[in-house]
């Protein structure tokens, strides 16, 4: 052990960080960006608010993005105001204040793995012990399971995902509504890529009225584009809000961070053609490996989940020669693919035609 090794906190000891691969090759669809650039007419619109704020740099940021906040609201709708919403650097900084908060040592998070690999890393990072209570058979999800899972463990703080990635299914509204009646503390629906379901009305935004521990977080990497922004933010009971700002650091967001959101919230709808040609991709990816006879849930996010892979490292390589680059998430005969432009699931779709005529011993037989 080194001298550093030796004065880190012992949890973190021999621990690894959190990274995708990222190579340089012609088709990347493995991290769930949205594959489309931002538009010119947006990018112009962004730009101007960026413009306004530049002379002003010599000075603090709007500490509370009390602006960004009700035009996040706005967007949102179901008479949520300025006081309901919270955002910060993406959703990772509002999962981690959360846990600052309402987490923290002598505390625990309940998760349903396998779900975001960030859940673990920032309970570990905020001292907030992590309990996996798992999925049923497919990786399901329902609301005996949940509730059995609360009362077992007696979380201060529960993440539930919806979309759920990596599966890239949703959570039926009676599994949220038995987790926050089971739970005694936070139920939080990590709602990334909630623009992106089948059903967009379907969101646990529609839950919120008369639920104090409630919360949704949202962020504006996927459907807005803005993955290189890093904008997320949060719906909750207005107190709860109040109490996050105890653990926000002092101007966390930067006044070009608030003003590029805020340019880019006023496009909104013209970004939303993006997302119905990305939901279109992913709807193709899913007819397409069907026909191939490779197992596939219906997906209400940006990626899909691939079943049917005997050694699926080895797909993942196969494909990678290609010139393609997919997602191991980890779990035996199963790979992730993000929905990329027409032309890039096309590459997909060839690469995985091509490793299925030239290595069909790496994949299940079709039933």
């Amino acid at each position: 052990m080194s001298e550093i090794e030796d004065l880190l906190r012992a949890d973190l000891r021999g621990k690894t960080p959190y990274g995708a691969p990222q190579l340089d090759v012609p088709v990347q669809l493995n991290t769930n960006e949205n594959a489309y650039a931002i538009p010119e007419d947006v990018a112009a619109v962004v730009e101007r608010h960026l413009s306004q704020e530049i002379r002003g740099l010599n000075r603090y940021p709007d500490r509370d993005a009390l602006a960004l906040r009700g035009e996040l609201a706005a967007y949102l709708g179901h008479g949520l105001t300025t006081e309901h919403v919270w955002a910060a650097n993406g959703s990772n900084e509002i999962l981690q204040q959360l846990l600052q908060a309402f987490g923290g040592p002598g505390r625990t998070v309940l998760g349903f793995m396998p779900s975001y690999s960030m859940h673990p890393l920032l309970a570990r990072g905020t001292g907030t012990g992590f309990v996996d209570a798992g999925r049923g058979a497919g990786y399901t999800l329902d609301a005996d399971h949940v509730r059995s899972a609360i009362a077992e463990h007696d979380p201060d703080v529960v993440f539930l995902v919806s979309p759920n990635n990596p599966t890239g299914t949703a959570l039926e509204p009676e599994v949220i509504d038995a987790a926050h009646a089971a739970a005694r503390g936070l139920v939080v629906i990590d709602e990334a890529y909630a623009e992106f379901a089948r059903d967009p009305g379907a969101s646990a935004l529609n839950l919120l009225e008369g639920r104090r521990r409630l919360v949704v977080t949202r962020t504006m990497s996927k459907a807005f584009a803005f993955a290189g922004a890093r904008v997320g933010y949060l719906a909750a009971d207005p107190e709860l809000v109040e109490k996050l700002l105890l653990v926000r650091l002092p101007y966390h967001l930067s006044s070009l961070t608030q003003a590029a959101a805020r340019g880019a919230l006023a496009c909104a709808a013209r970004l939303q053609a993006e997302v119905d040609e990305l939901k279109h991709q992913r709807d193709r990816i899913v007819k397409n490996l069907r026909a191939k006879g490779l197992p596939v849930a219906d997906s209400d996010a940006n990626f899909v989940l691939i079943g049917g892979l005997r050694d699926a490292p080895a797909v993942w390589r196969a494909v990678l020669d290609e010139g393609v680059l997919i997602r191991d998430v980890g779990l035996p005969g199963r790979l992730r693919v993000t929905a990329g432009t027409e032309k890039e699931t096309t590459a997909f779709l060839d690469a995985v035609d091509t490793v299925m005529q030239q290595r069909p011993e790496l994949f299940e037989e079709n039933k």
